[in-house]
């Protein structure tokens, strides 16, 4: 039989299939041999492109770092309306793959794309006049609410049956409505703590430089 023009595997492919069980299952759900199943190989080819599974983790953490659209730091007019636009595609990213949020949220390690995004954060607010601590404070901060806001909603915590807030709980007479509007209010919720960190940052030092 002829060898196959193109490998059967790739750093790539292993990291798609390994990002879509992620999404589909949980971080539980990896594991080497579940992975060799989904893509039809035998468990040990793996290895021949991740040595350990955890930097397989790595790529399929790093790999959602990349869909985090960078472009508004390549020429940014001041700090803000960068920011604001950054922590919309990062939140994005987050909401489409919130399985990961987790490994993303003990920071960016050694992983290439997370690295990228934290140096262009940071010197974003560094040549817009930020003290070098204030900017990484500002860019710790601005990682903090964005992962949390990703990590769960808020509106489908609230159970969907009304008696359970009859008796006891009188201002949440209409709490069981939350999970029905469940996406409104969590990117609602976001807009407005972004719009309240910004606006508190800009008052509280209207001139970074200074």
């Amino acid at each position: 039989m002829p060898r196959p023009r193109t490998p059967l595997l790739s750093r790539e492919r292993i990291v798609v299939a390994a990002l879509a069980l992620v999404d589909a299952e949980g971080l539980a759900a990896l594991s080497t041999r579940r992975l060799a199943t989904e893509l039809s190989v035998s468990g040990p080819s793996l290895y021949n492109h991740f040595a350990t599974k955890d930097e397989l983790l790595d790529a399929v953490v790093d790999s959602v770092m990349g869909e985090v659209d960078l472009s508004m730091f390549d020429a940014p007019d001041g700090w803000r309306e960068p920011l604001r636009d950054w922590a919309r595609s990062y939140r994005a990213a987050l909401a489409a793959h919130p399985n990961v949020v987790p490994v993303l949220a003990q920071g960016p390690g050694r992983r290439p794309n997370a690295l990228r995004l934290a140096d262009a954060v940071f010197g974003c607010l560094v040549d817009a006049g930020w003290p070098r601590g204030q900017a990484t404070r500002i860019g710790a901060l601005m990682r903090y609410f964005i992962t949390g806001s990703a990590l769960g909603s808020f509106a489908a915590g609230f159970p969907e049956d009304a008696a359970v807030y009859a008796a006891d709980y009188p201002h949440l007479g209409e709490a069981h409505l939350l999970a029905e509007h469940r996406r409104t209010i969590d990117e609602s919720a976001f807009e407005t703590g972004l719009h309240a960190l910004l606006d508190g940052l800009a008052l509280r030092y209207p001139d970074p430089g200074h």
